[in-house]
């Protein structure tokens, strides 16, 4: 079955925009039962100066969701932070958005305590409390990370001392860190191990057809829970608007792409001059040793 490519920015939020959609693969990735999401926050835009007079807006692809998550013991509301990468100098605005995240106040919630006061008094005061923060990133460039489809980053607690592991639990620990799971397209390649990484083959490139749009996927072999996601994304390949912006973003990948090149270039250049001053002042101060020798 042919499919838009959601490696495409354009083709991603169209796929997230789906509440349905969205709630599957999230889930998935996170490994947890979203019963309910919601966005936080628009995607931001940023605008790329073209070449020619036209002008086009590059989806910045983060999205803030509020997720509410069912337990063995309830539920528990959850902040997912979701990013996707083409370059490496994204990891940069990785960190710029966490820590907005983290200052965010719309990312805590108040409750009520109940609290005694006297014998037979009590007192209900009110507690602000933070939102756990879950971040996924979906990165479309060669790493130093372990080449593996999925990662998924946790924190442990133990003793410094002895070394024994306790659970990583309570306000302190979820309030102060997050957890991870990073998504390496270039390495989804045919695996097909799980679940999740049948949903995730929906990235994988090597399907790619005579265009680098459109994807081949085997639709039968996609679990049948989640052909929700198949569905959205066929919908976005039959959707002409959504076919011109890949286009569009195509130049804009291209023009950002030779940009950091021309900056990696220009970055050696300077180094080999450099060392060739060093190299330079070394050979005029051997001579002048010589000379009063």
């Amino acid at each position: 079955m042919h499919i838009a490519n959601p490696i495409y920015d354009v083709v991603f939020q169209y796929m997230l925009e789906d509440n349905k959609a969205a709630k599957l693969l999230l889930s998935a990735i996170i490994g947890e039962n979203i019963i309910e999401l919601e966005f936080c926050a628009q995607e931001r835009t940023l605008e790329i100066p073209r070449s020619s007079e036209e002008r086009s807006p590059l989806t910045v692809c983060h999205f803030d969701f509020s997720a509410k998550i069912e337990t063995e013991i309830g539920f528990k509301t959850v902040i997912i932070e979701l990013q996707k990468a083409k370059l490496q100098s994204d990891l940069m605005r990785f960190r710029r958005y966490l820590g907005v995240e983290y200052q965010n106040p719309n990312n805590s919630y108040v409750v009520t305590i109940t609290r005694k006061k006297g014998k037979n008094e009590f007192k209900k005061i009110k507690q602000e409390k933070v939102r756990q923060i879950y971040c996924i990133y979906f990165l479309d460039y060669g790493t130093d990370l372990p080449a593996r489809p999925v990662l998924q980053v946790n924190y442990n607690v133990k003793d410094a001392y002895t070394g024994d592991e306790f659970p990583a639990s309570g306000e302190f620990i979820t309030g102060l860190h997050h957890r991870s799971w990073i998504v390496q397209i270039r390495e989804l390649k045919e695996r097909r191990r799980n679940d999740l990484e049948k949903i995730l083959s929906v990235f994988d490139q090597s399907n790619v057809t005579s265009t680098q749009h459109i994807l081949d996927v085997d639709d039968e072999s996609f679990p049948k829970d989640y052909q929700q996601i198949i569905r959205r994304l066929r919908k976005a390949m039959e959707d002409p608007k959504k076919r011109r912006e890949m286009e569009l973003e195509d130049d804009i990948i291209k023009e950002l792409q030779d940009k950091e090149r021309q900056i990696e270039e220009n970055i050696k250049t300077i180094a080999d001059k450099d060392k060739k001053i060093v190299e330079m002042e070394k050979t005029i101060a051997e001579m002048k040793m010589q000379r009063h020798n």
